[in-house]
């Protein structure tokens, strides 16, 4: 059967209060119930109940490595940071993108950063945050070297201003910072003091040394942010803060059981901060969920495994037999400096 090859390529549509803790503790019954309730209603993920430029080259690599294993197929492959259909357009285009939100039906496969290219942030991009069965090794060592016990009790966060809605815990640090460390650094954007909120761009921190800090922030970027599943190596508490933008394998994550919830304003950030360090066994168990869940269903096999099972399963929606065009560059399998 005649193999096609296929295009990675951007997409364009034409379309247009805070209380003094008292000595019952009873302030926190709410937030201990919630949680308990989160995880009493949670089903553990096990085999039977779970399926299986840089940024085009890193899509390329799964596909590459699954592509004889497939049908003959077509798809567009969106490798912008945004999502291409709104829920408005008709007719419904079948699109693949990284990252949405319930207002775009794009189909989401896993990002092209499980292997290379990144955010563009000084001083990874175009690289990336770095290959993510390696990461996974190297944030393992650096979670073993601070164990929880030995973290510091603070919260922290470093990244660049990509959306303001990361004020509020810039300021918050800045005010209290026995409780928080966060502090802007510079991206491609950045021309002045004005773009890191007043104050100079701080140093970048490599992920392997945030597992020092007990609990660790994850924004969203212009869609989602690619460090929220690095976070949960760290053996870190993670403040996961909004649910509107989604990567594939969100939904598997539950609030309350793998992370805690921050409202989008953060105008619940300090109460959350209180509670998780007043509740530390609490705060525990919720890292180890996370943490587990993310060691045992993230790993570069099932980044293999979801691409073949999703793009076996486009296959058979489409309603016609696609053809070889003369236009199409075949792309094939080359030794990059990211392999072993």
């Amino acid at each position: 059967m005649e193999r096609l090859r296929f295009r990675c390529f951007f997409v364009l549509l034409q379309v247009c209060v805070l209380c003094s803790a008292d000595a019952s503790g009873k302030k926190w019954n709410k937030l201990r119930e919630q949680v308990s309730n989160a995880v009493k209603g949670y089903t553990a993920c096990n085999p039977v109940n779970c399926s299986c430029h840089l940024r085009c080259s890193g899509v390329e690599h799964f596909i590459l490595e699954v592509i004889d294993r497939l049908p003959d197929l077509e798809m567009v492959v969106n490798v912008r940071d945004y999502p291409q259909v709104p829920s408005w357009v008709q007719p419904m285009l079948p699109v693949f993108s990284f990252s949405k939100t319930a207002d775009y039906h794009d189909i989401m496969y896993p990002a092209w950063t499980f292997w290379e290219g990144g955010p563009a942030v000084w001083p990874i991009y175009p690289t990336g945050l770095g290959r993510w069965d390696l990461m996974r090794e190297d944030l393992q060592k650096s979670a073993a070297q601070w164990p929880w016990n030995k973290k510091v009790s603070k919260a922290f966060f470093r990244g660049s201003r990509t959306s303001a809605e990361r004020d509020p815990l810039i300021l918050l640090s800045r005010d209290d910072p026995q409780l928080v460390d966060a502090e802007y650094t510079k991206n491609q954007a950045w021309k002045s003091e004005k773009d890191t909120l007043g104050r100079p761009p701080a140093k970048e921190i490599p992920l392997v040394d945030h597992c020092k800090y007990k609990y660790l922030f994850n924004f969203r970027g212009v869609a989602a942010s690619f460090r929220l599943k690095h976070l949960f190596l760290c053996g870190s508490l993670v403040f996961h803060v909004g649910d509107e933008w989604q990567e594939f394998f969100y939904s598997q994550l539950k609030p309350w059981v793998h992370y805690i919830p921050v409202k989008q304003d953060l105008s619940d950030v300090r109460d959350l901060l209180l509670f998780v360090k007043e509740n530390d066994a609490i705060a525990q168990e919720i890292t180890t969920r996370g943490e587990e869940f993310i060691l045992n269903h993230l790993q570069m096999q099932d980044i293999y495994c979801y691409w073949e099972r999703l793009l076996t399963e486009f296959s058979k929606l489409l309603t016609y037999k696609p053809k070889r065009r003369n236009d199409y560059s075949q792309i094939i399998h080359k030794l990059s400096k990211t392999e072993l």
